[in-house]
């Protein structure tokens, strides 16, 4: 399993612009083979802070994510967004269980 967790910043006047872009990319990557969970947050004290949390089955699933038609869009809308500050880490996870 590929566990991908991280941060964007976009600019609080630009939310509400970023919103609809933001849930196009999560609802259309949800429906991915190989999506175990994907997920775009902002941080409650940090007005602009996105936070971000993805699992995915394998890096084949991962690479065709970065490949789909959605996420070319989203990557293509950032600029635009005001989007900066991206900062993603991406682990592979031998193994998970319910906390």
């Amino acid at each position: 399993m590929i566990v991908l967790t991280g941060t964007i910043r976009i600019p609080a006047d630009k939310l509400d612009a970023a919103r609809p872009a933001m849930k196009a990319v999560v609802e259309e990557t949800r429906k991915e083979p190989g999506c175990l969970f994907y997920s775009f947050g902002e941080d409650v004290l940090d007005p602009g802070l996105i936070l971000i949390a993805e699992a995915w089955a394998d890096e084949a699933a991962l690479g065709a994510h970065f490949a789909s038609p959605h996420f070319t869009a989203w990557r293509e809308a950032n600029p635009g967004l005001g989007v900066t500050d991206r900062q993603l880490t991406v682990y592979e996870a031998v193994s998970s269980k319910p906390l």
